[in-house]
């Protein structure tokens, strides 16, 4: 679907947008709580949110547009290429903060996160670096699509592990747990068929 390319909300404008305002959150939330330890973790929280919602956007993208047409899921459907490409770029952030977590502050995280997330994030990068024309010729239209598949759904079982896992200990945890629920979901309710009337 083409987007709109002489808007400030579409395409490579909208994904400059994105990645401007990721980098102010992420400096005011360093600039409030600092680059200590506690500050580190801030940041990696305000920036797993981020990745959420941008990775639910794109996610849902296509349902949506699918299930209820109008100008806000057209948009979406439109743009979900940028919304992907702007939760790379916060997943990014997060993933240097975590990395700074663990070389000044002595952070020693699980075997599992790191071989779950390293899969991830070799993911996320593939995901990224395919988002374009180009590399849909290249990899052809099926190897594409298995690729973006597979990538999807694994980013979202990491986000469930992550939030679900934490949400029967911490109720904040809920509400994320069920928009991954939600947004999963609907990708199999089948849209509705569009009824004739009789003349």
């Amino acid at each position: 679907m083409a987007t709109r390319t002489d808007s400030w909300n579409e395409g490579g404008r909208l994904l400059v947008l994105l990645m401007a305002a990721l980098l102010v959150m992420s400096a005011i939330v360093l600039g409030i709580a600092g680059t200590d330890e506690d500050g580190t973790r801030m940041l990696i929280r305000a920036t797993a949110r981020s990745s959420l919602l941008l990775f639910v956007a794109a996610f849902a993208a296509s349902s949506l547009v699918r299930l209820r047409p109008a100008p806000t899921t057209r948009w979406a459907i439109r743009n979900r290429r940028w919304l992907g490409l702007g939760f790379a770029f916060s997943h990014l952030i997060h993933l240097i903060a975590i990395l700074w977590l663990i070389g000044a502050h002595d952070f020693q995280p699980p075997m599992r996160s790191i071989v779950g997330g390293g899969i991830g994030y070799v993911l996320i990068a593939l995901l990224a670096a395919t988002s374009f024309d180009a590399a849909v010729r290249k990899l052809g239209a099926r190897n594409w699509k298995r690729l973006h598949k597979f990538g999807v759904w694994y980013i979202w079982l990491i986000f469930l592990f992550s939030y679900g896992g934490r949400a029967a200990a911490d109720p904040l945890y809920l509400p994320p747990t069920l928009l991954l629920v939600a947004a999963a979901a609907i990708r199999f309710v089948p849209a509705r068929k569009k009824t004739i009337s009789p003349t």
